[in-house]
Order: structure tokens, then C-alpha cells, then sequence
């Protein structure tokens, strides 16, 4: 995750039910699979158990679909961010929170995770996609503010890089969409919390 932007986040009014929700969650893992510009309808279709022509009926274009899906990720992902932001925690806290939400949002949309990360630079130039640049620049934002306020007030160690501690975090973290699983032999609140402590405090003894 993790540029410039006009467009605020969409916000979605109701999650996709039914059939809609079966198709682009079929959509999404495509889309992560084989990459949105190798992936065809007629794809989407044939793993859809339906013919192409058939999908219309739901969709007018897989870029709606492909829209659907990463706004709906980061309307979730945004929602729970702001929870935090708002919160008032210490530094170190607002850091463990925004980790173990990043992980709980993984679990819920890994797809649309793996999506974003591979598609999210080439999508941003259409003009529908304008909220996925937005929505990069209020992610290093806040991350970066967690960061610093942790130097300031002594949670985090001085003269820490912020830029660059901010790009490992980003990228340690959702780099994991591409291996997580929930039904893993780790809950997905166990795996935060060890990726949070090994950040925060390092893998050799104390």
C-alpha cells in the first residue's frame, strides 16, 4: 500500500449479496490469479460456471468489477483506520491496532489485497481509479504521522529513519497477502501480533 490524488475514497452503500457477491469474489480471485489486463469476461464466465453474456446482466465491464472489488477493500480497510486515528492511542498502540487491522482486512479481501498491489499504479491513471492515489497518499500519511509521534515522544528509537521505516512496514505487511491464509495454523490476530512485536521489537533476545 502505500502519491496524489483528488478523489476521496468511495464510499459503498451496501456490500454486494447474493450473486453479485459469488461473481466478484469469482472476479477477484481471477483478477489476482492471472492480472486484471490478461483477464477477460469470458474468463470471469467460464470459472462463473456461465456464459459471458450471462455476466452482463450483473456487470456492464470487468473494470466495474475490478472497481467494485478495490473500493469495497478500502472502504473496509478506511473504516477501521479511522476507528483507530480516532481512538487517542499512544503511539506504540495506534502502530499494534493499525497492524492487526491491516491483517483482519487481509483475511477479509486478500484478493482484492493482491489485486491492489499489482494493479493499483496502472489502474490509478483511469479516471474511475482516482480514488486508489488518494487513498496511497492518506495511507503514508497516517503511518508515517504514527512514526514520528512515536520519536517524539521516545516510544520509537531516535534518528530512525521515518520514510524508510515507513516502506518496510508497508511492504512487510502486505507482502504476507501473497502466502496468508486465515485457516492457517495461526490466527490472523496471532499473526499480527508477532509481525507487530518482530517490527517493534526485533527477533534477537533482550
Amino acid at each position: 500500500m502505500g502519491s496524489t490524488g483528488s478523489t476521496v475514497t468511495p464510499k459503498r452503500t451496501a456490500a454486494p449479496t447474493g450473486r453479485r457477491a459469488e461473481l466478484l469474489a469469482t472476479a477477484a480471485e481471477v483478477f489476482a490469479e492471472q492480472g486484471y489486463s490478461a483477464t477477460t469476461v469470458r474468463t470471469i464466465a467460464d470459472r462463473a460456471g456461465m456464459l459471458a453474456g450471462s455476466l452482463y446482466y450483473h456487470f456492464d465491464s470487468k473494470e466495474s468489477m475490478a472497481d467494485e472489488i478495490l473500493s469495497g477493500f478500502l472502504h473496509d480497510l478506511w473504516d477501521g483506520y479511522e476507528r483507530i486515528e480516532t481512538a487517542g492511542l499512544a503511539p506504540r498502540a495506534t502502530f499494534e491496532r493499525l497492524v492487526a487491522e491491516s491483517f483482519a482486512q487481509m483475511e477479509r479481501h486478500r484478493p482484492a489485497v493482491v489485486i491492489y498491489q499489482k494493479e493499483a499504479r496502472g489502474l490509478a491513471s483511469l479516471p474511475r481509479f482516482g480514488y486508489l492515489a488518494e487513498s496511497q497518499r492518506r495511507f503514508r500519511e497516517l503511518w508515517t504521522a504514527t512514526l514520528e509521534r512515536g520519536v517524539a515522544d521516545g516510544s520509537f528509537r531516535p534518528g530512525l529513519d521515518v520514510p524508510l521505516a515507513y516502506r518496510f512496514v508497508r511492504d512487510t505487511v502486505w507482502v504476507a497477502a501473497v502466502w496468508f491464509r486465515p485457516d492457517g495454523r495461526k490466527s490472523t490476530a496471532e499473526v499480527a501480533g508477532q509481525y507487530a512485536s518482530m517490527v517493534l521489537d526485533g527477533i534477537s533476545a533482550p
